[in-house]
């Protein structure tokens, strides 16, 4: 496959992807803020600089809205700011560019559902529906992003576009999850709020919600809450298809297809980074987690996905630029 192709599915599955993260990460925030809206605006500041702290995007926002922090001006810089690059608008920009460019390679059906999504982006029927209900906005750009995916497992021959594909997917899924849990530490609970009391379960409920797992947990730990179960569930389950472990788990496998190394082996550096990272999660228990300090492991697992992505287009697609 060329490489241009290679990086083409690759960004284009990953952008996708980002797309639904932002659209959950400001869903499951204001499902928060429904909690604190009798309180002082200081602790409304603090439930949306979190966003912008996780996409680690404070930087750009102070240059485009250095007056305030809060829900209107965060909210517009993540869905809709052009001059945001991660914003979901740019997301699906750049995954509809990208699809335009290697129309060949993929199916009709998916240029069909990526070009929908950007129309209604751009348009002016995505702010209507955004001012009317933002919950069923970003509800619709998350369905959208799932009849994406599923248009192309459906139609897409499962080659080699397919699995760099997957492999943006899966790595891009793993960086989300780690993201949406770590925002409930970044969160400040209100003064003489206790771990476990109400407003800290409420939250809980809140992030497995925006991981559309909260019915999948509860049926795993039988209809209790708990922070340690939470964070456990969205890590180490291995059969649900946002945990970390099962899209590492994934992530390896694609790439030892893409190669062909052995299941023991491995043929370039993306390959023995994700194996170590696979490894790790393995061995690893929520005691040792939480022992070492949740965001500090999720902010370590954040630098190690970067790694991978940096040594997987190394690998493959910048193949013609090294060899030309």
């Amino acid at each position: 496959m060329l490489s241009r192709v290679a990086d083409s599915c690759f960004w284009m599955s990953r952008y996708m992807e980002r797309a639904e993260t932002n659209a959950r990460l400001l869903d499951v925030n204001m499902q928060l803020l429904l909690d604190f809206q009798d309180q002082e605006p200081d602790v409304s500041r603090k439930h949306w600089e979190p966003i912008l702290a996780t996409l680690e995007d404070q930087e750009l926002f102070q240059k485009i809205s250095p007056e305030s922090v809060d829900a209107d001006s965060v909210m517009e810089f993540v869905t809709f700011e052009k001059r945001n690059p991660n914003s979901i608008f740019s997301c699906l920009a750049s995954a509809r560019e990208i699809a335009r460019t290697v129309r060949e390679q993929i199916t009709s059906e998916m240029w069909e559902q990526i070009n929908k999504l950007y129309l209604y982006i751009k348009g002016e029927k995505a702010r209507e529906d955004f001012n009317n209900s933002p919950f069923e906005f970003y509800q619709g750009i998350v369905e959208g992003v799932h009849l994406f995916e599923g248009t192309t497992d459906a139609t897409m021959t499962h080659g080699e576009g397919w699995l760099f594909l997957q492999a943006g997917k899966f790595l891009e899924r793993a960086d989300s999850t780690s993201r949406v849990l770590d925002i409930k530490y970044h969160i400040i609970l209100p003064h003489g709020e206790q771990v476990g009391g109400n407003v800290d379960l409420t939250q809980w409920n809140a992030v497995l919600r925006s991981c559309s797992a909260l019915e999948a947990y509860l049926k795993v730990y039988s209809g209790s809450l708990k922070a340690w179960d939470v964070a456990e569930f969205l890590i180490f389950h291995r059969s649900f298809p946002r945990s970390i472990h099962f899209c590492i788990e994934h992530l390896d496998i694609i790439l030892h297809r893409i190669s062909g190394a052995g299941e023991r082996a491995f043929s370039n550096e993306a390959e023995r980074l994700c194996g170590l990272l696979r490894s790790h999660l393995d061995f690893s228990t929520i005691d040792g987690i939480f022992g070492q300090g949740l965001h500090q492991y999720l902010d370590g697992t954040q630098r190690k996905l970067n790694d991978i992505s940096d040594l997987l287009v190394q690998a493959y697609c910048n193949w013609l630029e090294q060899n030309s």
